[in-house]
């Protein structure tokens, strides 16, 4: 049996470039399913992303949702892709288990907590406290900094990256600290800063918005001393205070320490992010 894709309309072109494209998934010329591809040009190559994939229930487990995804990576070669993104919900055992046989490797996941009624305690001697201006300016410009350089040690190249990471910065703080609903701390011990805070609303489920660590950080001659503990129970006061009763955040699956650090907080792997390369 032959399996292939057939396009279910025209190739859509984006202002920016982004191309997507839905197919069947067809057996003999018989649809069993269907795959939605796209790209994300940004400034260098553009990544192809496989938005979703479906096999009908009679035709799964018979290696079709495996060959579509082997013809979806030809068609984002001819797009000009370098690598390819997938994602699937972290109890999707069946997704997980076609991605690693594909050779696809998690770069990072989403994760979520459900709060408690009340607030938690910080530790004694620390507080937290509104970002001033003098501070806001500050933190812009490292963040920008430290996301680009996150982006280029997964891979990405730099120029991409720096591209990605100040575009990202404009579209969610248009206005900085009087951008609406959001909320930007810093976390004080002993008349010192020694970490700071974002908080935004965001969609944490699908079709469900609410409170989403956008930014953490502990100053670097400050680490190894709780404070990345106290900033996130800082981030659920936050949360709370907005009428919240969830809090999401994106993790890179290689940074062990905050893993293990949200997982020791409650937070529960919702989503896994995959990527490939397309040589």
């Amino acid at each position: 049996m032959t399996t292939t894709l057939r396009p279910t309309g025209p190739l859509q072109l984006a202002d920016n470039g982004a191309k997507s494209r839905t197919y069947e998934v067809r057996v003999n010329s018989r649809p069993v399913g269907t795959i939605e591809l796209a790209t994300d040009p940004g400034s260098g190559p553009p990544c192809g992303i496989v938005r979703s994939l479906r096999i009908d229930e009679p035709d799964r487990r018979r290696g079709r949702a495996t060959v579509a995804a082997l013809a979806a990576e030809e068609v984002l070669r001819g797009w000009g892709c370098g690598e390819v993104q997938a994602s699937a919900p972290a109890g999707a055992v069946p997704a997980l288990r076609l991605l690693e046989s594909l050779g696809y490797t998690e770069r990072s996941r989403k994760m979520l907590k459900e709060l408690p009624p009340g607030p938690p305690v910080l530790p004694a001697g620390v507080e937290g406290r509104a970002m001033t201006e003098d501070e806001y300016t500050a933190w812009a410009a490292q963040t920008v900094d430290r996301y680009a350089r996150s982006w280029t040690d997964h891979g990405m190249p730099p120029e991409e990256a720096r591209a990605n990471a100040e575009a990202s910065h404009r579209d969610i703080l248009p206005d900085g600290l009087a951008t609406p609903g959001i909320s930007m701390s810093v976390l004080v011990h002993g008349g010192d800063v020694v970490g700071h805070l974002w908080v935004a609303p965001r969609e944490v489920r699908p079709g469900e918005r609410a409170s989403y660590v956008y930014d953490v950080a502990v100053a670097e001659d400050r680490r190894q001393n709780g404070y990345g503990r106290a900033l996130m129970l800082l981030a659920e006061r936050v949360a709370l205070e907005a009428g919240d009763t969830l809090l999401g955040l994106h993790v890179f699956t290689d940074n062990t320490p905050a893993v293990r650090l949200y997982e020791s907080l409650g937070y529960e792997t919702t989503v896994r992010n995959h990527v490939k390369r397309l040589l």
